[in-house]
């Protein structure tokens, strides 16, 4: 089911390992040239091109775009209430990891009435993605609104799709986490028209345009975060999952084939890939994954994730290989099942889970971290969500004469090799009789 790609003997370059990484190119590329459309379309017609969307790729008509009140109570009000307590532990673990992102003032003194202060603007109004297509991801609304909240985000406003199976609202589980969390401005829109309609703005549906687009979903919509990039802050792409697992003789082959086929059950474009010294190891998980992936309730989706281009089992000299790779691949999981881990030289990853119980499973819903992260390789510069997100450093600078007397001299030199001079003058003009 998993291809092998063997780079044993193989160039341990980054470049060359990197030409070697296993991605799904033609699908992302193609979906670039269909999201940027679809955002143009919104751009242009708003809620028409909306509700055309919706049509053709939720096949529902007619539905309330922007959620009434009511259905969010209603939602919360039927919520199971195991389903509901889970949630609030989620939030609660979310919310304290999240409070220690937000950095404190702090005012630098470079001199006598010489301060410079650094300072931690929230955005004003944020828009979030909730993707709710092959599943439900109620785990989602908690991994955005709380570092939004805990960055202090006046305005926040959630999409996810509308359901044909619900009359066209959106699932019934995400509209109460919303209303659990305290979000009343919720779409029922989807894909890479929703991400465009928190860009630009629908003033029949009473949406205003917001500052910064969040959120997870599949290639389209992180394709549709690059086409509004510039217009508004977006997160990283955070497109169909991505797990790597680094593997050493001393893994379990149940546990790391469970942890593949978990991941590869969110989408056919999901990425799955086992690097390893050890021949006998991806043997036992070849094997494993066979067994298990067969019995699953998703067992279509995850053949496809798993036989795709996106996905293999590669086999490395040894762990210097195996860091290298992984490092060249930068995936937005990575789970390390090694005798001796040494995180500290995975340096590209969306997020790092060490040992045998930390499988990515546990990010997704109860560690506390945030599981919307960079995919596609952009881990290599991009981070995950998190209340920095959300914030702006911004310093702001309070000199006094004397201040500034101590520095005119060298303002005004400056100024002058910059062939700048009322830069310089407009020092001196403080200092004139």
């Amino acid at each position: 089911m998993l291809r092998t790609l063997d780079l044993r003997g193989r160039d341990h370059s980054a470049a060359a390992l990197l030409a070697a990484v296993p991605r799904a190119t033609a699908a992302r590329n193609e979906a670039l040239a269909t999201a940027a459309r679809l955002v143009e379309d919104v751009a242009r017609d708003g809620e028409g091109a909306l509700r055309s969307q919706a049509e053709a790729f939720d096949k529902v008509a007619g539905h309330d775009i922007r959620v009434p009140q009511a259905h969010l109570e209603e939602a919360l009000a039927t919520l199971e209430p195991e389903i509901r307590q889970a949630l609030e532990r989620a939030i609660e673990r979310v919310r304290q990891a999240s409070a220690v992102q937000v950095p404190p003032p702090t005012t630098t003194t470079l001199g006598a009435g010489a301060l410079v202060h650094q300072r931690w603007q929230p955005v004003r109004r944020v828009g979030l993605y909730v993707p709710g297509g092959k599943a439900v991801y109620p785990s989602s609304v908690v991994m955005n609104v709380v570092p939004a909240q805990a960055a202090g985000v006046e305005q926040i406003a959630l999409a996810s799709p509308p359901q044909r199976d619900h009359g066209g609202r959106v699932h019934p589980i995400i509209l109460a986490a919303a209303h659990l969390l305290g979000v009343t401005e919720v779409y029922a829109m989807g894909g890479a028209g929703a991400i465009g309609a928190f860009a630009w703005g629908v003033d029949s549906l009473g949406l205003d345009p917001v500052d910064v687009v969040t959120g997870p979903g599949n290639n389209f919509v992180a394709a549709a975060k690059r086409a509004v990039a510039g217009r508004v802050g977006t997160d990283s792409e955070a497109g169909a999952t991505e797990i790597l697992i680094v593997a050493d003789d001393t893994a379990d082959p149940r546990w790391v084939a469970a942890d593949l086929i978990s991941q590869a059950e969110h989408d056919e474009q999901a990425s799955a890939v086992l690097v390893t010294a050890s021949e006998a190891l991806a043997t036992a998980v070849q094997t494993e994954v066979a067994a298990r992936a067969a019995d699953t309730m998703h067992a279509a989706r995850i053949a496809v994730s798993l036989a795709g281009e996106q996905s293999a089992i590669v086999l490395v000299d040894d762990l210097e290989q195996a860091i290298a790779f992984s490092n060249a691949y930068a995936p937005e999981h990575l789970e390390l099942h090694l005798a001796d881990p040494m995180p500290e030289r995975f340096v590209h990853a969306g997020a790092v889970f060490v040992g045998p119980y930390s499988p990515v499973s546990l990010g997704d819903y109860l560690a506390g971290s945030n599981h919307v992260l960079p995919t596609g390789g952009q881990a290599r510069y991009a981070a995950g969500l998190s209340a920095a997100t959300f914030l702006r450093p911004q310093q702001v600078i309070e000199y006094d004469r004397q201040g500034l007397a101590d520095v005119a001299d060298a303002i005004v030199a400056l100024a002058d090799a910059e062939v700048l001079p009322a830069h310089g003058e407009a020092v001196e003009a403080r200092f004139e009789a």
